[in-house]
């Protein structure tokens, strides 16, 4: 076992020893899961024959006498133990989701024992605020000295609000400029609590935004494309899917083509070539394509002109555009150079 997984045992263990009473013990452990799963005020209400309001009472007085012990420095094991979370806490900006941070604390991927282990030293220490995980927040341990857990879930809202008011994606320098915190890394570590917020590629959005939370292939598809600013072949899009930092990208080269297919957001411009309709590219035939242009134009275009314009929003060979032409039922030849509709 290495140095911090030591350290945080024995600050468990000297915490543990504060409580005498068995049955107390008990409840602690199985409500924060030091011994396995955590369970609820319901099944340890059953498992010990009396009310899930007991439960409640016995627990809010067994962490009030944790933490008057803490602050009376009656669990010396305690005070490495914080050493070790508010280096990493410092590092980290702060603030950090408990699983971030056991992560950090660990070095390696840490198990759900050591993640609530880690989050029931924090809930009595002094130095450390914690905050309570529901809909809207994960759980997550700061340094009290910079704010408690009132302080912490404002921020967190704050940073919210700026992009919920943006309405897109903000990169965490464009919230800085937006925000009066001393770092960014901060900022960053704020906005990773909120569980109405999600990131990808260096931008922070609401978590029901497809750009920064992706959740089916198709807007997969949409964010490598609008990562990109440039159309792409399907087979080069389903690479950047695989080599994405998105949840689930394993996905088939044909399940990627049957959505590039389907969606009106994605046209195709060229052999297995797609771009975003929201560059200006549009679907049709060439010949359609053709016929938009000169609708729009005044006079008889060149041909020149026309295959310079078709080339805008179609990856074709010239040749395919001047055979397009040659179609007297839809263009008109007013000259040696010049088309207009038939």
């Amino acid at each position: 076992m290495d140095q911090n997984a030591e350290i945080l045992k024995n600050a468990i263990s000297g915490s543990l020893r504060i409580i005498e009473q068995d049955r107390e013990k008990e409840i602690i452990s199985r409500r924060f899961g030091l011994a396995g799963n955590k369970e609820t005020l319901e099944q340890i209400g059953e498992m010990l024959s009396i009310t899930r309001e007991r439960v409640r009472q016995l627990e809010k007085a067994i962490l009030i006498r944790l933490q008057i012990s803490a602050e009376e420095n009656q669990i010396p094991e305690l005070a490495a133990a914080e050493k070790i979370l508010i280096r990493n806490l410092t590092e980290m900006g702060r603030v950090a989701k408990i699983s971030d941070l056991a992560d950090k604390v660990y070095g390696r991927p840490a198990t759900a024992s050591e993640k609530t282990g880690l989050y029931f030293i924090a809930t009595f220490s002094k130095s450390l605020a914690v905050v309570e995980e529901n809909d809207r927040y994960n759980a997550a341990v700061g340094i009290a000295e910079y704010g408690d857990s009132r302080a912490i879930r404002e921020k967190v809202d704050q940073i919210v609000k700026v992009i919920k008011e943006n309405k897109k994606p903000m990169t965490v320098d464009e919230l800085d400029n937006k925000l009066d915190y001393e770092h960014p890394s901060y900022i960053k570590a704020v906005a990773s609590i909120s569980k109405l917020l999600a990131t990808l590629n260096g931008v922070w959005g609401l978590a029901k935004w497809p750009a920064v939370n992706p959740k089916n292939i198709r807007d997969k598809i949409f964010v490598v494309l609008e990562t990109k600013k440039e159309p792409m072949h399907f087979s080069d899009i389903a690479k950047e899917i695989a080599e994405s930092n998105f949840k689930r990208k394993n996905v088939t080269i044909q399940a990627i083509h049957n959505e590039l297919i389907k969606d009106p957001r994605f046209v195709l411009i060229g052999r297995g070539i797609y771009a975003l309709s929201n560059w200006g590219y549009k679907k049709g035939t060439i010949s359609e394509i053709i016929k938009s242009i000169l609708e729009k134009s005044e006079k008889p275009l060149s041909r020149e002109e026309i295959v310079k314009q078709v080339l805008k929003v179609r990856k074709v060979k010239e040749t395919t555009i001047l055979l397009n032409l040659q179609n007297k039922a839809l263009f008109k030849k007013i000259d040696k150079n010049s088309y207009t509709l038939a």
